[in-house]
């Protein structure tokens, strides 16, 4: 089993670390956040071979959301989450609750809606429950 390093002079790539603690699925994807702007170190954009070291916060931005990490160690390779997890602290704040839109929820057990149901939706949501049509001629 690999020891996770917490040595304050041990330094790493910005684009390795995020890939190995997986926060991106590919290195490739982590280098293209890095490259569009959206990884900040200590709030200084970084291009991906910028060196993190210990201690420095990393902010992604990311499915339009804003994640926040600080570095507490480094991993040699890619290994599994419960690992990973051990070489960051996460300092993301909770999402607010008030910017989750309403998602219409069907009483469990009746199925798919009638025509009736349909039109009363329509009615209600307006032109938001209309479906936009696939059909793309004329």
């Amino acid at each position: 089993m690999t020891e996770i390093n917490r040595d304050a002079a041990k330094h790493m790539r910005v684009d390795v670390w995020l890939w190995t603690t997986r926060m991106f699925k590919t290195r490739n994807l982590a280098t293209q956040a890095c490259r569009g702007g959206h990884v900040q170190v200590d709030g200084q954009r970084v291009k991906a071979a910028q060196k993190v070291t210990i201690g420095q916060e990393v902010r992604v931005r990311k499915a339009g959301s804003e994640f926040i990490w600080k570095i507490t160690g480094f991993i040699p390779t890619r290994m599994q989450a419960s690992i990973a997890v051990q070489c960051y602290e996460d300092l993301t704040p909770p999402p607010d609750p008030a910017l989750r839109g309403f998602v219409p929820r069907r009483d469990k057990g009746l199925g798919r809606p009638t025509k009736k149901d349909r039109r009363e939706m329509e009615k209600f949501l307006g032109d938001m429950a209309k479906p936009q049509s696939r059909n793309r001629r004329g």
